[in-house]
């Protein structure tokens, strides 16, 4: 099913990332939150009523940059272009600023559905307040503490109420789905180019579901293969801040389609948390990911320089030590096409079905090399079965008395005995506890 996308917009100081982690932490669950992707987060994949959308906060502009109204109005346009729903966050204590007009006209000539939250409405008289926000002509108003959590059910109710109706995604025939990832100006077009205009010829260019993106379908030995752009994140010639970890949008719905992600790096400026961002969103859609560090070209090579390039790497993203890397140019074609070879080898990968019996065992010799550790009243935890589970991403069920008690720490033990006799290079895997009746 395709998924909406709610983003939350409004002022500084309104407190949407407070109501954003209200929703996401306690009406709603964040859909697989791994350990180890420690970063900040800007998105969270949420559930409401039996739907799933994506929630984004706009939170990041600052109030000691100066123009802080232009940056608000080029966010809030930012993100009613991706958006399905616009949730414009106000504060009721404060009242109505001269911007939220703005932005307020701006959602009304979108023709976007929009549901206003009036925030830190915790006593009856800042909810009677409030009423003046009727006057945005955007609609119903409601009321909400985020500090609190009064309201957010109404709330999230009127969101879910908004959003366009679920529609099966269309049959996709192509062998593997490649997402091409990154910050600006890193190569990302000239990489694709690269890869769809020489040697081998365009099949086909349709328009996805990601807005201003074109999927370009190739061929690669008889194989369909589907690279899915996000060369259009940057907008009108400019980046700031804001604009920039917004634009991350893009990026998110093109993960959401993928089987795996080329994310282009620039050599010229190492690895930039933005790069360590993106690789998180992979990693929480559980697609696989192929470094590609680009402009190669452009550096003075030497076994100490590639030396120090592998050392980085391995350090920035010692929480994916799995992940596959390649060192290109997009400008001389030095590794292209090497590193869309080990994207494809990496969708086969995640096909790869272990059986039970040898699951099994390894789970039977791993439990015997290191038990898991007993619980806070030094009760044993014993592990009963596993199995593979079926999915796009390599899943494993394991069967346990008491899953709750289970250290994440085993858990990754455990995923490194399953790397240790079956690779999956290249590909997240996926462990889940389970109670031994279930």
């Amino acid at each position: 099913m395709s998924r909406g996308l709610v983003a939350v917009v409004g002022r500084p100081n309104v407190g949407k990332s407070t109501l954003f982690n209200r929703l996401v932490g306690e009406r709603v669950a964040i859909v697989e939150d791994e350990p180890g992707t420690t970063r900040d987060r800007v998105y969270a994949t949420v559930e409401w009523r039996g739907r799933e959308f994506t929630l984004v906060d706009t939170g990041g502009l600052d109030d000691g940059k100066g123009e802080v109204e232009a940056g608000v109005r080029r966010q809030a346009e930012a993100a009613i272009e991706e958006a399905d729903v616009v949730m414009f966050v106000v504060d009721a204590q404060s009242g109505i600023l001269p911007v939220e007009h703005d932005v307020a006209d701006r959602l009304r000539r979108s023709r976007k559905p929009v549901v206003v939250a009036a925030n830190k409405a915790e006593s009856w008289k800042t909810e009677a307040q409030a009423a003046e926000f009727y006057e945005l002509g955007l609609g119903e108003l409601h009321t909400v503490s985020a500090l609190q959590g009064i309201g957010t059910g109404d709330l999230l109710d009127a969101v879910v109420a908004k959003l366009p109706a679920p529609t099966e995604d269309e049959p996709d025939t192509a062998d593997a789905r490649i997402a091409i990832v990154g910050r600006p100006n890193v190569g990302k077009s000239s990489f694709l180019n690269r890869l769809a205009g020489e040697e081998r010829a365009v099949v086909s260019e349709i328009p996805g579901t990601t807005r201003d993106a074109i999927d370009t379908v190739i061929e690669r030995s008889g194989r369909r293969i589907r690279l899915i752009d996000t060369a259009g994140i940057r907008r009108r010639g400019h980046i700031d801040e804001g604009i920039e970890k917004f634009a991350l949008l893009r990026t998110v719905r093109a993960i959401e389609r993928a089987d795996a992600a080329i994310l282009i790096t620039d050599a010229t400026e190492g690895i930039t948390a933005q790069d360590l961002h993106i690789a998180g969103y992979a990693l929480e859609a559980y697609i696989g990911l192929v470094l590609a560090v680009n402009k190669w070209d452009l550096v003075a090579r030497s076994p100490e320089t590639t030396a120090g390039v592998e050392s980085e790497i391995a350090r920035e993203f010692q929480f994916a030590p799995w992940m596959d890397h390649r060192l290109v140019s997009a400008k001389t074609g030095r590794g292209v096409e090497e590193a869309l070879t080990a994207a494809v080898a990496i969708v086969d990968e995640r096909t790869k079905r272990i059986p039970t019996a040898d699951l099994h065992r390894l789970l039977t010799e791993a439990v015997a090399a290191h038990p898991p550790p007993s619980d806070r009243n030094g009760k044993e935890i014993r592990f009963h079965h596993v199995t593979q589970a079926k999915g796009p991403a390599p899943t494993f069920v394991f069967f346990v008395d008491r899953p709750a008690a289970v250290h994440f720490s085993y858990t990754r033990y455990l995923e490194n005995r399953i790397r240790e006799r079956y690779s999956f290079h290249g590909t997240p895997i996926k462990i889940e506890l389970r109670g031994a009746r279930e």
